[in-house]
């Protein structure tokens, strides 16, 4: 059993180490016309084109790379990092590290749980200066929507945040509190005139339903059945159809983070058949894990909304390959070993997140393949959708030419083993952890320079802070 590390290319180092202006060859390169044997030329950070190998330009000095998969770097829309505040949840250095490490050359990074929480452009300042010295990839930032911070938004717009994200529920965390409906009607309206998306974690607790801590559905706080029951998929259902309706009345871009439930595909269906500006997102636990196969007790499992039942699985698989689905993220929320309560396995108490954003790439193709998706489909999900939902695609999430020359090298059809000693997060913890996975990153490069090699995070930190382009005000 391999680790999760990359494999070296016999007699063969990283062209672009020392030079300037390169080529990678190989027979299975990922473009937007489809997979090619050809050549990515790269020349001052970008990509100069793709030829076939017969006419790449005898000034670029060209690397074999067999039948290794060449991919534009990953663009992971959705991860908390978490400084400054609560750095040692997670923080710049180990997460962009271990991006890098996992094929990933753009993240997105979340509005919590960093403290103080990403709601007024103060604290933004904070979070970007804690990042800049300490990117080993790229970094776009999100805000956050709260009760009461209205008029935070558009000066967070103006520094450059691609977008706000709000919850509907309780957030785990005090200091980032759900806001209502009327909250949403305020926020908006500012939202919508500068065409920027509202995230929202969509969970919509009913004081008629069983709450979430609700001791007459928690009298066993090791079973996942009883965890899973105090998050029904009504929560979620209810919350899209609000945000459906907002969305149409506004006509503001809507984005539902880390869909569960499957229950809603088909309003959503019609909502895309209709042109609403909505989009959805999932998530490689919801894709991979099923209930029935979560031991009680094993708090690694803990999310929210929570990983369901294997038939909701597979309709969430059939709505990515129908395009109702369009992204797939790591939505990586790491805490320290002890907030998960792993010797007491106390599902309550835990923290509800997944550390996973070194191995979306694996665990997505693991399960694509089974399921008869091909390589342009996962890097629709993980590379251009990510790009464009954040207003990148003219210059990530896919190989072409005048494009940043971002890109993951790995071998499609070697199988590994998640071990702890492979993890770059700051924390080992995580349900992947020993699971066989089919795929194995080789080479992550950032602007034509390698990043990551041959197990090892190869370069000081080079990653830019990333801001959204000035969209143009709807009138």
């Amino acid at each position: 059993m391999a680790i999760l590390s990359p494999l070296k290319t016999a007699g063969h180092e990283a062209l672009a180490m020392t030079q300037d202006k390169f080529g990678l060859y190989s027979k299975n390169v990922v473009t937007p016309k489809g997979i090619k044997e050809a050549v990515v030329l790269i020349e001052g950070g970008t990509i100069y084109g793709i030829a076939n190998k017969d006419d790449a330009p005898s000034s670029f000095p060209v690397e074999d790379l067999s039948d290794f998969v060449i991919m534009p770097g990953l663009v992971d829309s959705h991860v908390h990092i978490n400084e400054p505040g609560r750095t040692e949840w997670e923080g710049f250095r180990t997460a962009t590290r271990a991006a890098a490490a996992g094929g990933i050359t753009t993240v997105a990074d979340m509005p919590l749980n960093s403290n103080p929480v990403t709601t007024t452009l103060e604290a933004l300042q904070l979070k970007l200066a804690a990042a800049g010295p300490q990117l080993w990839v790229d970094c776009a930032f999100f805000g956050g929507v709260v009760p009461g911070n209205t008029a935070s938004l558009e000066p967070m717009i103006e520094a450059g945040v691609v977008g706000f994200k709000c919850f509907l529920i309780h957030s785990g965390i005090d200091d980032f509190p759900d806001v209502s409906e009327a909250d949403l009607r305020q926020a908006l309206p500012i939202l919508a005139r500068h065409r920027v998306p509202l995230l929202v974690h969509a969970e919509l607790e009913h004081q008629h339903d069983h709450a979430s801590d609700d001791s007459s559905v928690w009298t066993n706080a090791k079973s996942y059945q009883q965890f899973l029951e105090s998050r029904p998929r009504k929560w979620e259902d209810d919350a899209i159809k609000l945000m459906l309706g907002l969305c149409k009345e506004y006509n503001c871009p809507v984005h539902i983070v880390h869909l569960s439930s499957a229950d809603m595909v088909p309003e959503i269906k019609l909502a895309v058949a209709a042109s609403l500006p909505f989009t959805v997102e999932t998530c490689p636990h919801y894709l991979t894990f099923a209930a029935e196969e979560i031991p009680d007790g094993d708090t690694r499992f803990k999310c929210a909304p929570p990983i369901r039942e294997r038939e909701n699985r597979e309709k969430l698989w059939a709505a990515l390959r129908e395009g109702v689905i369009q992204i797939v993220v790591s939505d990586h929320s790491p805490c320290t070993p002890n907030l998960k309560f792993i010797e007491e396995g106390d599902l309550k108490k835990a923290w509800g997140g997944i550390s996973s954003l070194q191995f979306r790439l694996p665990v997505v193709w693991t399960e694509a393949s089974k399921r008869g998706f091909t390589l342009n489909d996962i890097t629709e999900w993980l590379c251009r959708r990510p790009a464009e939902f954040l207003g990148m695609s003219h210059h990530k999430g896919s190989l072409i030419a005048g494009y940043d020359a971002d890109i993951v090298v790995w071998d499609a059809k070697q199988r590994c083993e998640i071990t702890p000693q492979s993890i770059e997060h700051k924390h080992k913890v995580t349900p992947y952890s020993g699971r066989e996975l089919q795929g194995m990153v080789h080479r992550t490069y950032l602007q034509g320079r390698p990043v990551y090699e041959n197990g090892k995070v190869v370069a000081e930190p080079i990653g830019k802070i990333l801001v959204r382009r000035p969209a143009n005000v709807a009138t």
